[in-house]
């Protein structure tokens, strides 16, 4: 397996391979510079280059080529002014609709802490624990510091911190 150091200094053997196969094609392509003496010869006239040849495969089967673009039609000099279309105006905006509240949910929602079931902070399991709302992943914590006499021991064992503490407190008991 190759190291760092060694991937780096491939990288750069291919970069300047490349940068000189680059170099080396434009010259070979460019053919040799135009010397720069005047010839007393007259210049060659421009020759358009040749259209392009097109390979066809044996699996392809041939197309005709295109034909030519004919000529465009000569512009009359003021063409006929045109009517500006009619603008509509785009409708307004309509309110947003709010969907119908779903009663259970919103009963879940507003439903007083004593309304949930009160878990033993002594006896409940690890998913009990954990499914606390607002608790997060705190089971295997409080198990590990069993047993409790009351439910503030959570914070002075420094079982939670506070603000886990004031989401939960509501929902343990330790009878």
């Amino acid at each position: 397996m190759l190291s760092g150091p060694a991937i780096l200094r491939v990288l750069l053997v291919i970069v300047a391979a490349a940068g000189i196969a680059g170099i080396v094609q434009h010259v070979w392509l460019r053919g040799p510079a135009p010397s720069p003496a005047v010839s007393d010869a007259p210049a060659a006239p421009a020759v358009p280059p040749p259209n392009p040849v097109r390979v066809v495969r044996p699996s392809e089967p041939a197309r005709p080529e295109p034909p030519a673009p004919a000529p465009a039609a000569p512009v009359p000099a003021d063409p006929p002014p045109v009517p500006a279309p009619a603008r509509i105006a785009p409708p307004a905006p309509s309110p947003p609709t709010r969907p119908a509240p779903d009663p259970v949910a919103e009963a879940e929602e507003n439903a007083p802490p004593a309304a949930v079931a009160l878990i033993d902070l002594n006896t409940a399991s690890l998913a009990e624990l954990n499914g606390l709302k607002g608790g997060g992943a705190i089971g295997r914590t409080i198990v590990q510091h069993r047993p409790y006499a009351s439910v503030e021991q959570l914070l002075s064992k420094r079982v939670l911190n506070r603000a886990t503490y004031q989401r939960i407190k509501d929902q343990v008991i330790v009878p």
